[in-house]
């Protein structure tokens, strides 16, 4: 027998989902906004309620200091002071331009304040002033170094490369150590003296002072009490030729009062003058009669 065809099935219809309210679907928008609303509205209290507590703090005092006064409560105080690259600097004078003290709150240090009281110190050339939570302030020095001691109207100062002065006091410790310069302007033109020296070691080795004049040049006062007077402007040529000069004939080494080198072309030598026995002059203007 034929075998009979199963009759197709329609398939059902697909399921639609059913499509929400407007209610609804403005509640989940809404549910969206109710976390972030609700810690702002938490944030919102707190600061409500420190700011109270700070007006109940002391009574007195404006409303910054009883801020910090609140964060210092909070463990945020000066317990330690730390100075780097400190040699020289008197520390009794550093620490009185800091101006900090253990126990002030630190979140009340200005940094800038402190900073530029502390440039204010002669022995400073820069200084940086850092806050390390929750309790250090470290201060970071840059020293001037002594370059030489300025001689001027019997006071003596030490300097630095730049010409600033260091300190007055205790400078007879580097009389030794530093060049002696001597006179008015001396401290501006002294680097690119005592730099066209360091070439010259022996000549260094030999002078007494630097002695600027008319602030326009300098003369060398040397150790067998020569004046050694150098030209404006051309100082390291100078050097040069009086290091010749005493190469060949041992130049620093006699009695000699001036050696003048301002003249690029001639050398003028001026002796010291001879020392007579006064017993010897007397009878030389004896006359026997």
């Amino acid at each position: 027998m034929p075998r009979m065809k199963q009759p197709v099935r329609a398939l059902p219809p697909p399921h639609m989902p059913r499509r929400p309210g407007r209610g609804r679907l403005l509640w989940r928008r809404l549910r969206r906004l109710v976390w972030p609303a609700s810690v702002l509205c938490g944030l919102l209290v707190l600061g409500v309620a420190g700011y109270g507590g700070l007006r109940t703090i002391g009574g007195v005092g404006s409303f910054r200091e009883r801020a910090l006064e609140a964060t210092a409560h909070f463990g945020l105080r000066v317990q330690e002071v730390a100075i780097e690259g400190r040699q020289k600097t008197p520390e009794p004078l550093l620490r009185a331009a800091l101006g900090v003290h253990a126990g002030d709150p630190i979140l009340g240090v200005s940094l800038i304040d402190a900073r530029a009281r502390i440039e204010t110190i002669n022995w400073v050339q820069s200084a940086t002033v850092e806050r390390r939570l929750p309790g250090t302030i470290v201060v970071q020095l840059r020293e001037r170094r002594p370059f030489a001691v300025w001689q001027h109207e019997g006071r003596f100062v030490l300097i630095d490369h730049n010409g600033n002065t260091v300190t007055d006091s205790d400078v007879a410790s580097f009389a030794t150590q530093v060049p002696l310069v001597v006179g008015p302007g001396a401290p501006a033109a002294a680097a690119s003296l005592i730099d066209a020296l360091a070439a010259y070691p022996l000549i260094m080795s030999r002078m007494v002072a630097a002695v600027r004049v008319g602030e326009r040049r300098w003369n060398l006062r040397m150790n067998n009490g020569a004046d050694v007077l150098l030209p404006e402007g051309a100082e390291a040529q100078a050097l040069a030729k009086l290091k010749e000069l005493q190469s060949t004939y041992a130049l620093l080494d006699r009695p000699l009062q001036v050696v003048d080198l301002r003249l690029p072309d001639r050398l003028v030598i001026r002796p010291q003058p001879v020392k007579t026995d006064s017993k010897d002059a007397d009878k030389a203007g004896h006359k026997p009669t």
